[in-house]
């Protein structure tokens, strides 16, 4: 039997591109946007939630479930970024970013599991990054917010493998998106003492925009569907990306460090 998934930010970027691969690939698939009607030429069904609203993320799921009678894979893709010097950043958009990346993976979690251990199956993918294996200058809080989904992801595979039910993460580098359009930008100040900072963000968009498709994240993701025991964690990137988290626990902090700040030229 096909099998039914719901991913969440399906209306473009990364859960777009997953939603049409899996579509092709025979899954029953059910993206979600906060406003589907925005976009009636999907390939396939959106169903409105928010997952910064919990009474959103309930109805979805039960209209998934009550047309399919199960749901087999949920792949929590909704995120949003976030740039800027922290201490420059406004404590409500430190909040929002932890919020959509961190807590409302989460709830949507809680939300499908209860369906997942009934039927003594199913399997959870979340999209991380890449940046949430290490403190990136100016992308601090956003990769603190893709780094604890990460943790978090490890603790729910031990606490639900009684149950049949299977986490993983699959951590994208850069790839060619619209993610900078939606991403929170601290305002550049003319007295701030982060001089640096307008460099490193046009470093950050020049890196998304001369990314490669976001198909490969789409590849990953089927393979991972239909892949019996799931590894804990996935990385899918250029090899620089992935290269620099193998580097990240071999070498000592401070040289890491130093590569980090020769990179972004602080």
């Amino acid at each position: 039997m096909s099998k039914v998934v719901l991913i969440t930010g399906g209306s473009s970027g990364i859960g777009k591109s997953i939603g049409e691969f899996l579509t092709e690939k025979g899954c029953i698939v059910y993206g979600t946007s906060r406003n589907p009607s925005n976009y009636a030429n999907s390939k396939f069904k959106l169903v409105a939630l928010d997952v910064n609203d919990t009474v959103t993320i309930a109805a979805a799921v039960k209209t998934v479930i009550d047309a399919e009678g199960k749901l087999d894979v949920l792949v929590n893709n909704a995120g949003v970024g976030i740039n800027g010097a922290i201490e420059e950043i406004p404590q409500d958009q430190i909040q929002h970013n932890f919020n959509t990346n961190f807590f409302g993976p989460i709830n949507v979690i809680k939300a499908v599991l209860p369906q997942m251990r009934a039927q003594q199956s199913g399997l959870v993918i979340n999209i991380t990054s890449i940046a949430g294996y290490m403190g990136l200058p100016y992308r601090g809080i956003y990769s603190a917010s893709k780094g604890a989904l990460e943790i978090v992801t490890e603790a729910l595979r031990m606490e639900t493998k009684d149950f049949g039910v299977k986490f993983t993460n699959i951590a994208p580098g850069d790839f060619a998106t619209n993610i900078a359009a939606g991403r929170y930008h601290a305002p550049v100040l003319k007295d701030s003492p982060y001089t640096k900072y307008p460099n490193v963000l046009k470093d950050i968009d020049d890196h998304v925009d001369n990314s490669s498709s976001p198909i490969a994240v789409a590849k990953k993701v089927h393979l991972v569907i239909n892949t019996k025991n799931p590894q804990i964690h996935y990385k899918v990137g250029a090899p620089m990306q992935k290269f620099s988290i193998i580097l990240k626990f071999l070498l000592p902090d401070k040289m890491y460090e130093k590569l980090l700040l020769n990179h972004y030229k602080l």
